[in-house]
């Protein structure tokens, strides 16, 4: 950066100088290269056979990159004299650069593949140096003044129990310090019990070694109070070692304070591929060491060239991008993630978890309803006189929509790079951290601004899904023959499931008639074409088969929606029922024929006698005496379920009378929708409901009309002829204008029925 390659006074330098232009003038013109079929931009990041299309595109920065790992294997194979100067040149340079971009003076660097390892190192340099028998003595040092390293609640999940399987450590040596509950953050750690913790630990004669610090933590992205830790550590004398995704803003001109104090620590870990979209980058870690001794047996420097050569690639994408390229791109991370707290501030039912508004690259956000008796700026905290029950209850439910919201924004607005997580305090929540994920997926500033735009759009799905929950149940738990399946994991307005006239609730075994009929039941659900998605989950807890149903974009009718459902269910179980009687009557009936089918030939054999059944003999005497025999049929009635005869078939020449089978059970009452009008919407006046064609005020107008006629017939019915010369009174003018214009409307509008009392 500070000298370009051409005036690099080696000549091994310069030559691979010249090497890399040429590189890169061949990728610049790959990449002008078009497809003659399609016309499109071929991607450089094609490679033919099966991995075609696979490999995202990285762009210029990541060839260079991925250039710096073969050209590695090349330069490994030089003189050992060029070799070594080479590799030293690469990695002094690579450090100076890092140290100046992140305001780290006089600083060490370790590149490592692990995020992990570099501060595994530093660790194994902590013992080393606090320890001075550590080499002699090894582990009866530790045995008798046990080392103590404290982490951060907020720390990534099994950072403490590699640091133990890497330096050969017991799980006590870790200490686990809280973070902050009453005041402050609730990612943050909490200095005074920390400082609580380290002087209990000195007066149990153990050793304070070292204390890992977050700039930016893994889940929120928040910072410890980083000068406050490092007056501590220097009272104590305990290594501070600082890791995060916040540090990538010492590289900007403007840093916050919190995260300015890093510059003071004994040790930071960073993660530039993340930061500037660069595949295949180590990480780094910076540190302070006077003793080149301790650092080659921690494992930080290395006598081998070959193990310096892993900064070449960083080293050719630092030289790529340049100090602009690099603040610009953290520059852009940070700008969309103001961009997005500023938006959502505007937009209800969001609240952002977000520590610092002017500093922090992270936002953390979710939906939420205020609970009634609640303070809505202190997110749904629970009043006194609210339900521990009820405040569970709402969680779970928030929760379950929230990772609904974040895996449909993960869809809808790919280029994001949306997580969904899990936090202790807050619940489900979606993160949006540009910083990690803005380089690779090239995120924009209208991306956000979509982000946004989609966020807003869900809103009235959630609100009016949670709204509908409490309904639904108080229904479903009305409803004879339905079940109320509390799931506190689906996202929609609720489960339920049909309890038939067989239903073991005990029994965990399997359930073929109930599957049979819930099977039946989805099938007509999703056939009435309605807005709301209808499924059959997976078993939960002894429940064998429930319907689950989706998010409701609407107001919808809850009471007609559980009442078809009941009705569906007991259809379509009466109906099986039905058909298994029949089967089983047909099985009886026809036991019953054989039967009688026996019987008869027994009996015609008694009546025609034996020697009729002799072939010879039994022809000449039907010739000489006939028998004459009666015909004796039968038929089987499926409606009553019995063998008739078939006497008046045959001679009275009379079909007989079936019984009427029963009429297919229907519910309570019916609901007229109107035309277009989707099912379980509610029919309210003057809503979208409502079509063009069929308008609220005609509706009333024929209600009138049915009403008055049905009036002037009762009276007509009861009271004797008008006389012609009689005047008609108002009500009956005003009705034969209603119907006149009742007729009119008939001709508009066909869809209105016409009422019994026009026809």
């Amino acid at each position: 950066m500070d000298a370009p390659l051409e005036k690099i006074a080696d000549p091994t330098l310069a030559e691979m100088g010249k090497n890399l232009k040429e590189a890169m003038k061949m990728l610049e013109d790959s990449q002008r290269r078009t497809e003659e079929e399609n016309g499109k931009k071929l991607l450089s990041g094609d490679i033919p056979g099966p991995l075609q299309g696979r490999i995202q595109n990285i762009g210029e920065q990541g060839h260079i990159a991925l250039l710096g790992h073969s050209l590695g294997a090349y330069i490994s194979t030089l003189d050992k004299e060029k070799l070594r100067k080479l590799t030293t040149r690469i990695l002094s340079d690579t450090t100076l650069w890092l140290c100046r971009i992140f305001r780290y003076e006089n600083g060490c660097a370790y590149f490592h593949e692990e995020e992990r390892e570099g501060l595994a190192k530093i660790c194994r340099l902590a013992i080393h140096s606090r320890y001075e028998d550590f080499v002699v003595d090894g582990f009866n040092v530790l045995y008798n003044k046990t080392p103590v390293i404290y982490l951060s609640a907020a720390a990534r999940p099994g950072l403490g129990q590699y640091l133990c399987n890497q330096l050969g450590l017991p799980f006590p040596c870790l200490c686990r310090v809280p973070c902050n509950t009453m005041f402050g953050s609730q990612h943050q750690m909490d200095v005074a019990f920390l400082e609580k913790l380290i002087k209990d630990d000195i007066e149990r004669g153990r050793l304070p070694l070292l204390l890992v610090a977050n700039a930016g933590t893994a889940a929120v992205g928040h910072t410890d109070k980083i000068g406050r830790l490092k007056e501590l550590c220097e009272q104590y004398g305990i290594w501070l070692h600082v890791k995060g995704v916040n540090l990538a803003t010492l590289a900007l001109g403007y840093v916050s304070s919190s995260v300015l104090a890093a510059t003071k620590c004994d040790s930071m870990t960073l993660t530039p591929g993340p930061w500037l979209g660069l595949p295949a980058v180590p990480a780094v870690t910076l540190y302070k060491h006077d003793d080149p001794a301790l650092t080659l047996v921690a494992g930080l420097t290395s006598n081998k060239p070959t193990d310096k050569l892993r900064a070449l690639p960083l080293w050719l994408s630092l030289q790529y991008l340049g100090l602009d390229g690099i603040v610009e791109r953290i520059k852009h991370a940070c700008q969309l993630s103001q961009r997005l707290q500023e938006s959502l501030k505007k937009v209800n039912h969001v609240k952002i978890l977000v520590e610092d508004e002017l500093s922090s690259p992270v936002v953390v956000f979710r939906f939420f309803q205020e609970l009634p008796g609640s303070d809505p700026g202190l997110n749904a905290i629970p009043a006194p006189n609210t339900a521990p029950s009820a405040v569970s209850q709402e969680r779970h439910s928030c929760d379950a929509l929230n990772r609904w919201l974040g895996e449909q924004l993960k869809q809808l607005v790919p280029a994001s790079g949306l997580t969904v997580m899990d936090l202790e305090v807050e619940g489900t929540c979606v993160r949006f951290s540009p910083l990690t994920t803005a380089a690779v997926l090239g995120t924009r500033g209208e991306d956000v601004d979509q982000l946004v735009a989609c966020i807003q759009s869900q809103l009235p799905v959630l609100t009016c899904t949670l709204q509908l929950r409490e309904e639904f149940k108080q229904e479903v738990m009305g409803t004879a023959g339905l079940l109320y399946v509390d799931d506190p994991n689906w996202p929609g307005i609720g489960v339920v499931r049909y309890e038939h006239a067989n239903d073991d609730k005990s029994s965990l075994k399997s359930d073929p008639e109930g599957e049979k009929i819930h099977a039946g039941l989805l099938k007509k659900l999703n056939e009435l074409e309605s807005d709301l998605t209808f499924k059959m989950g997976p078993e939960y807890k002894s429940m064998k088969s429930c319907i689950y149903i989706g998010m409701a974009s609407d107001d919808i009718d809850v009471s007609e929606l559980v009442e078809t459902i009941a009705v569906t269910a007991r259809e379509i179980e009466e109906n099986s029922r039905l058909l298994e009687n029949m089967t089983e009557v047909v099985r009886k009936g026809i036991q019953e024929a054989q039967v009688q089918l026996q019987k008869a030939n027994e009996e015609r054999l008694l009546e025609e006698g034996v020697l009729r059944q002799i072939p010879v003999v039994g022809s000449v005497l039907n010739w000489f005496s006939p028998v004459q025999a009666s015909q004796k049929g039968r038929t089987f009635n499926l409606t009553a379920g019995s063998l008739e005869s078939t006497e008046h078939t045959y001679v009275y020449k009379v079909q007989g009378s079936g019984v009427t089978p029963p009429q297919t059970p229907s519910g309570a009452r019916t609901k007229q929708r109107l035309p277009g009008q989707k099912p379980f919407k509610r029919s309210l006046r003057g809503s979208d409901a409502v079509s063009e064609t069929s308008s609220v005020s005609h509706i009333e107008d024929l209600e009138k009309i049915e009403h008055l006629s049905g009036g002037q017939d009762a009276s007509e019915a009861n009271s004797p002829e008008r006389h012609p010369g009689v005047p008609t009174p108002p009500e009956a003018e005003q009705t034969g204008a209603l119907q006149d214009r009742a007729q009119r409307l008939e001709d508009d509008c066909p869809q209105v029925e016409e009422p019994e009392s026009l026809r």
